[in-house]
Parts: structure tokens; C-alpha cells; sequence
């Protein structure tokens, strides 16, 4: 004995999917891409970190003779990449402001080969307890931002800049 559907309930099961399936995706996306999101948002937090962490531990008093350990922006930058596991080089942008002076502002792939000369931070702001500050910023491309509110017609992959920063002072 089959139990054959009344004709006025065909099409509930695809009906009720249709209504809490769609939202349900959507749902488990947004929860995807915001997990992702923070992710890499902690990530080059984390990066920024060890690199101003790097720069301060080899300032003034470090090249002082025999020693002569000072760094510059590629080796900074190198510490970065390495901390940064995962964050594409060409397109994380760095800033490196000293206590004096002006800022010097690349991408990471360039940061990496253009600056191996010249000692960062520069002399004038490398004495111990002066403050520097190292800015990352990644274009943090998502599926769901084409669904931003007030963000117009749909534009696929939009990008939300995240940044982190970091500000340290000199210890030796």
C-alpha cells in the first residue's frame, strides 16, 4: 500500500527547501568568507608585529663596533613575509614611518628586493626609547560584498581594505 501525495500538497518539499535552503547558503558562506576574513586580518596583525619587533631590537646601540647589526626594509619586510604565512606579497602594502622623517610606503614583493640599502630605521630616529611605527594594509576580496548594502549595482569581488598597525620603541 503506497501513500500517494493529495494534489494539493505537491511541490512542499521543494517549496520549504527553496525557503529556508537559499538563506541557509548564504548563510554558511557569510560565515566562510567572514572566518576568512579574520583570518587574514590576524594574520598580517601578526605580521606587523614581529616586523616592528625585528626593527626595534636593532637600532642605534647595535652598531655600535665590532657590532654592526642594523636592518634594512628587505630584511624587515623579510620577517614579515615569513610571519605573514599565506598573505600574498603582491599585494600587501607596508609603511614604515620613523619617529623622524618621512614615510617610505611599498608593496611587500617590492619592499622585499628595492630597499637592501641604507639602514631603517634611519639614524636620526634610531636611538633607544624613539618610537616607529610599521602599517600594513591587504584588499581583503569576498563573494559576499557584491551584496554590500549601498554598494550599487552588483560589482563582483569588491575589496575592503583591512590594515594593522604597529608601534614600537627602540630598545637598543
Amino acid at each position: 500500500m503506497s501513500k500517494r501525495p493529495t494534489p494539493g500538497r505537491r511541490g512542499n518539499a521543494m517549496l520549504e527547501f527553496t525557503l529556508i535552503g537559499i538563506p541557509m547558503i548564504f548563510l554558511v558562506i557569510g560565515t566562510i568568507e567572514m572566518a576568512r576574513g579574520m583570518w587574514i586580518y590576524h594574520t598580517l596583525a601578526h605580521a606587523v608585529k614581529e616586523g616592528a619587533r625585528y626593527a626595534v631590537v636593532h637600532g642605534q646601540g647595535c652598531a655600535i663596533p665590532p657590532n654592526d647589526c642594523r636592518v634594512n626594509i628587505s630584511q624587515i619586510a623579510g620577517v614579515i613575509r615569513s610571519a605573514g604565512t599565506g598573505l600574498p606579497a603582491d599585494t600587501v602594502t607596508l609603511t614604515f614611518t620613523p619617529a623622524t622623517g618621512s614615510a617610505t610606503t611599498c608593496v611587500l614583493s617590492a619592499c622585499l628586493t628595492g630597499y637592501t640599502t641604507g639602514a631603517w630605521p634611519p639614524d636620526a630616529a634610531s636611538a633607544p626609547g624613539v618610537k616607529l611605527k610599521i602599517s600594513g594594509s591587504y584588499p581583503f576580496r569576498s563573494a559576499i560584498t557584491m551584496f554590500w548594502p549601498g554598494a550599487g549595482p552588483p560589482v563582483p569581488f569588491r575589496a575592503v581594505n583591512l590594515g594593522a598597525d604597529s608601534r614600537e620603541s627602540i630598545q637598543y
